[in-house]
Order: structure tokens, then sequence, then C-alpha cells
């Protein structure tokens, strides 16, 4: 039997991942990135009732690199299979960062700025716990941003569980539980990564950075 809320009937959780924060949690301590939507998120749930996963990401801009672009446009297209999975995106956009060089001199970098993702995580966290669509909140994510999030999802009356691979240590301290994102809960869920592609990353710039997430809108 399943796990019951306070008011006896059996505990509704909904999950919200942050696409971009886990793909670069996962390719940094677990060098592989595909993964089994559906059972991570069964796995997470465990014998509650899941009401519904919301998948948030940023798409490439196609005219920066086609393949890529098709690549992960592949990867979000997969997503449909997932039952109960809802995908929302915001968007990229480029900047010019000043990077300096060994020798002193200064050059110019594109990198790529999240814009967006984050606040439809807000809004949909908190308009669900309004709505009393869930009584537990899972939300994937490292970072320390969503932690005043959590405190008030938590003063609303709702639990809110955190999973991430090691990120943010306000963050983990604000919920209620904390799960570890470790080899054991996706052992046989990590499917082998194929050539390396960035299967759902918004992107890393030319550079290799991880993009920012500056704001919000």
């Amino acid at each position: 039997m399943g796990l019951l809320s306070r008011d006896g009937h059996r505990e509704r959780v909904m999950v919200f991942i942050d696409g971009n924060n886990l793909y670069h949690s996962l390719k940094h301590v677990m060098g592989r990135t595909n993964l089994d939507f559906h059972e991570f998120s069964r796995r997470l749930v465990q014998d509650r009732q899941l009401i519904r996963v919301y998948y948030y990401n940023a798409p490439l801009n196609r005219e920066d690199d086609e393949e890529k672009y098709r690549q992960q446009q592949s990867f979000f297209d997969s997503l449909d299979t997932v039952p109960y999975l809802t995908k929302k995106f915001g968007r990229l956009e480029k900047r010019l960062v000043k990077q300096t060089l060994p020798d002193g001199t200064f050059v110019s970098v594109p990198t790529y700025v999240e814009k967006g993702v984050d606040t439809f995580i807000v809004i949909d966290m908190l308009s669900h716990a309004y709505k009393d669509n869930y009584d537990t909140a899972i939300l994937v994510s490292g970072d320390e941003d969503f932690a005043v999030l959590v405190d008030n999802i938590k003063d609303i009356g709702k639990h809110v569980e955190v999973a991430n691979l090691g990120g943010s240590y306000i963050l983990r301290q604000a919920a209620d539980k904390y799960v570890l994102i470790d080899k054991g809960l996706l052992d046989g869920i990590q499917q082998p990564d194929r050539n390396e592609r960035s299967e759902y990353s918004p992107t890393e710039g030319s550079a290799g950075q991880r993009p920012s997430t500056e704001d919000k809108n």
C-alpha cells in the first residue's frame, strides 16, 4: 500500500526536473548522461501516486550547430513517450564574455545564458501547491537559487524533496528530505551514451562553459 497524506489519501507527488542542471551533474559525476526518465521518476516517487513530471530545458539555437540542434530535438521528441511528462522550454541568449589568456591579453568568447527556465519552475511549483495538486514536490536540481522557493512551498503546507548528485548545501538543507542521485539509484536506467551526444543539455558554449542561468525571464 502506498504512503498516505495527512488527509488519509494516497500521497500525491509531482516531479520538477531542471534538465540542464541534471545533464551537467550526470556528465560531471557519472560520465554518462542518457537516462530512462520513466524509471527515474518512478524510483524517486516510489510507491506514492505520481501526478505529473515536468521537464524544463532551453533548446539550442539551430543556426549555431544544425547537427547538435537536430540531436537535441530528437531527444526532446523521445520524452513524449514518457507517461505523465510535460516539457516546458525557455530560451538561450548568446553573450560574449571576456577571458584572460596566459599572456595577459583578453579575448571575447561566446557563451549562452539560459532564460525563462527558472521562472517556469517557480511558477509551476507554486501554482500547483496553491491549487492543492500535490502533497509532495520533488525538485531535481542542485541550483542554490531554488532554496527560497523550497521555503515558500513548505510555508504553503507542502512537503519538498530535493534530488541531485551533490548540489548546493543550502538547497539540501532547505528541503524536507534530500535524495542523493547515486549509482544505486541509477543502476540499470542509464543507457549507453551515443557518441557522447549532448542529448538534453541546452548547450555547452564554444569554450565548454556551462550555460549561465542568471535569470529567469
